[in-house]
């Protein structure tokens, strides 16, 4: 878990270059009406992906415009006359219709070149909202089901975090409307999806666009945007045998102000755990205006609100099989286990106890939550046919809590082999306090170089991030019986307070060649000055100059990719890659210490692959090759603050198809294949014994991940689809000794949809009915296991029922 609070403060450069910058962007906003007389006869266009066409002296057609905590110890054509180039559509993010497996939808995680998924030089899936609806997707941690060798896991400490290409957490950026807001083991929230109109993921190293952190990849999440047209309603209810609920309803379109569209969304899910007092209760509602000015200037703004209050379950404790009275179960853990939080053991097997699936050992006054608010505006300009420019200002402001009971570590000594055992349990309260502003800005220009069409696109960024800690420094611990515990109160409390700030400036740039019609060069390249300012005051509130404090470094990493596309045939594109990534050697920037190295560490991809797609779009697939690297990594240790990792590797392959292939029939699966080892990762810990975790594999990190799934329509009077899916993960290991093993499991959901045509409800366009039942055989098994929390692991939620429905109007 790694949690964090911050007061604002900005520095006296930094101020002044990010105001004008600011000022620059609303200069560009406030003159672009009168800069129209100065554009072509024609209204301009928004750029889209770029083609190579003939000479032709023939406009351009016009288009409708678019859319820290203390660490604990545990991303041509040649002619004589110039020729002005034919312009293609610069299409919104999703707004493309979809295809199986959705490469035609343009992303904004993967490039800002405005180019679909499939244009892309690398693997880049999209989660559509259609799609999660389809696959009852109801929260982003439920997203990692959808994607090609992506696991999630609720860690509560670090909810809604992934693992994919042999990385997981801080090494994955997470990206909001193409915004990053920080370490996802600090920012990440449960959320469901009903706001959400795609989710984006784009697999290995590529800070080009997503910034610091992108080792293993970035996660974008799109909200809803409105569209023009006649306005759509939907509203969706849904129960489940957890005793949860969900519901949510919205509206977009155009409004009767000629230009002027909307969209407002609202919803509620009241998430039960199969744990005792357990739940997440996540509400969210949101809206935007997109004013088309005229057919060359677009301004928008858009709010959004976001809640969730919880009561965390935090693990199932890890027992000896063979202790006194325990029951053990099977196929969840396997291996070797001895005590880490309490400092050891004899080494026995590890097992789960039976009674103890749905025990919580949280304290009764447990509490934890947040509250985000988004502030969002902008424009996008088409200067002229071949020249657009478009600009985001946004504010983000959190406030998160943790009041929790986190350790629950079975004693070994107390009384594991004695009597029935005992569980150590160990507390921690924390604040943050969260404040993001910024600024992105893209200037995009098609052209014709030498005869070949060319796109190129500048991008600026400035952002202030301001993130405050209030923590909890008395760890209050106690114990409590295996299977009775009294639960009590959480007890003193003693905070230390912490100020971080991070100010960011990055410029980027990047361009797309077609040196024919079939192939394409494309890359980029991001140069990023990063100003890190902490200072931290212990609970009386004196400085805490001993340690360090306050401290400043500066990092300026340069990040880019380079890569092609080629049309082999119709329907046939390979492609290859080289990209990078940077992020700190230690955790993430948020609890760096001026004890750790303050340095960056590096990561580098290469990737080839293909992407096939038939010629009537009913089938897709994709294969991809990788190999990444990561050096001079710091990885966390028991007893010690931080150990040196010469480098951690990464290689492996994903396969993914679909296909519709007759009317009314689908079918779908995916299989990734990944080795990640630790490189060189050997020293002497403080009790100087020799330890060496080289060859090991990073917790969380599973050799094979598959995904298959089918259904059927039949057309009917009342059409019926059902549908049947299945997900197999491979061992993984909730610490870097891969002493505990996370045993593989298989699970299978089952589905039925009635869709009842609007003839028989007056004014409903469509409903549909749906059941579904999630973990059909009730298997048992490990979910996620949290590396600073080794003797504790998080199951897996056992067969439950759904049913729900859903209205469009």
């Amino acid at each position: 878990m790694q949690h964090l609070h911050f007061r604002a403060g900005v520095t006296p450069g930094f101020s002044r270059a990010f105001l004008i910058f600011s000022l620059l962007s609303s200069v560009s906003l406030s003159s672009a009406a009168l800069a129209q007389s100065a554009a072509q006869s024609k209204p301009p266009v928004e750029i889209g992906p770029v083609t190579v066409s003939p000479p032709t002296s023939k406009p351009a057609r016009t288009a409708s415009p678019g859319n820290g905590q203390k660490p604990r110890s545990a991303r041509r054509s040649t002619g004589s006359k110039p020729v002005a180039p034919a312009v293609a559509k610069l299409q919104p993010i999703g707004s493309t219709v979809e295809t199986p497996l959705n490469t035609a939808v343009v992303t904004g995680v993967s490039s800002r070149l405005g180019i679909s998924a499939r244009e892309t030089p690398a693997t880049v899936e999209v989660i559509s909202q259609q799609t999660m609806q389809d696959k009852g997707i109801r929260t982003t941690t439920d997203v990692a089901k959808a994607a090609v060798g992506v696991i999630g896991g609720d860690a509560p400490g670090a909810p809604a975090i992934f693992s994919m290409r042999g990385f997981s957490g801080d090494q994955l950026t997470t990206l909001y409307n193409g915004i990053p807001i920080g370490p996802s083991t600090m920012t990440g929230r449960p959320m469901d999806v009903a706001g959400l109109q795609q989710v984006e993921i784009i697999k290995g190293p590529d800070s080009l666009v997503a910034g610091l952190g992108a080792t293993g990849g970035a996660v974008n999440y799109v909200t809803k945007a409105p569209h023009t047209g006649p306005i759509v309603n939907d509203a969706f209810t849904s129960y489940d045998s957890f005793n949860g609920y969900r519901a949510g309803y919205g509206s977009g379109g155009s409004t009767l102000i000629e230009g002027l569209d909307y969209r407002f969304d609202i919803s509620h899910f009241n998430d039960k755990s199969f744990i005792d007092d357990s739940y997440s209760k996540l509400s969210n509602i949101s809206g935007q205006l997109n004013y088309r000015v005229n057919d060359s200037l677009k301004v928008w703004g858009a709010a959004e609100y976001k809640r969730d209050s919880d009561r965390f379950y935090w693990g199932t404790p890890i027992v000896p099989a063979n202790g006194a009275g325990i029951v053990p179960t099977s196929g969840v853990v396997s291996g070797t286990w001895s005590n880490y939080y309490l400092g050891g053991g004899m080494p026995v097997t590890p097992t789960i106890d039976a009674r103890t699936l749905t025990t919580n050992y949280n304290v009764l006054d447990n509490h934890s939550g947040a509250s985000e608010l988004w502030l969002r505006s902008g424009f996008q300009w088409d200067i002229t046919n071949n020249i657009s420019l478009k600009s985001q200002v946004y504010g983000y402001d959190a406030h998160r809590h943790w009041f929790n009971n986190e350790i629950s570590s079975f004693d070994q000594t107390v009384g594991g082999f004695a009597g029935a055992g005992s569980i150590y349990r160990e507390r921690l309260a924390l604040d943050h306090a969260q404040r993001l502003y910024g600024n992105i800005t893209d200037l995009t220009v098609n052209s014709n170089i030498g005869g070949l069409d060319n796109r190129f696109v500048a991008t600026v960024a400035a952002s202030n991030n301001q993130f405050n800690v209030s923590q909890d420094t008395l760890f209050f611990n106690d114990y409590v019986d295996l299977l009775n515990p009294d639960r009590g109160l959480y007890g003193p409390r003693s905070d230390e307070k912490i100020y971080t700030r991070v100010n960011t400036a990055s410029l980027s740039f990047e361009d797309r060649i077609k040196l024919t019609s079939t192939f394409a060069l494309i890359g980029g390249i991001r140069f990023e000055d990063i100003k890190l300012d902490r200072t931290r005051f212990d609970p009386s509130g004196v400085l805490e100059a001993a340690k360090g404090y306050p401290f400043s470094t500066t990092f300026n990493p340069v990040t880019g990719r380079v890569g092609y596309t080629w049309d082999i045939a119709p329907g046939v594109m390979l492609y290859s890659q080289y990209a990078t990534a940077a992020d700190p050697t230690v955790a993430n920037i948020f609890i760096l210490a001026p004890s750790v190295p303050l340095l960056l560490t590096t990561s580098r991809t290469y990737e080839t692959g293909v992407k096939l797609q038939s010629a009537d779009k009913r089938a897709e697939a994709t294969f991809s090759a990788f190999d990444i690297e990561r050096k001079n990594v710091y990885v966390p240790e028991s007893g010690i603050v931080f150990n040196v990792a010469g480098k951690i590797e990464s290689k492996g392959v994903e396969i993914a198809a679909a296909v519709n292939a007759v009317a009314g029939l689908k079918l779908w699966g995916n299989a990734a294949f990944v080795q990640s080892r630790f490189i060189d990762f050997s020293y002497v810990d403080g009790a100087g014994v020799f330890q060496s975790y080289s060859g090991k594999t990073p917790p969380n990190v599973p050799n094979f991940v598959a995904n298959a799934g089918a259904s059927y329509r039949f057309d009917t009077t009342l059409p019926v689809e059902i549908g049947a899916s299945m997900r197999y993960v491979g061992d993984r290991f909730n610490f870097q000794d891969n002493m505990v093993v996370m045993n593989a499991y298989t699970t299978f959901d089952a589905f039925a949809f009635v869709d009842i045509p609007k003839t028989y409800f007056t004014g409903v366009e469509n409903t549909r009915l749906r059941f579904r039942v999630r973990n059909l055989t009730n298997k048992l098994y490990a979910a996620w296991g949290d590396p600073g929390y080794t003797d504790q692991i998080i199951l897996g939620a056992p067969r439950s029922y759904e049913i729900g429905a859903s209205f469009k109007w």
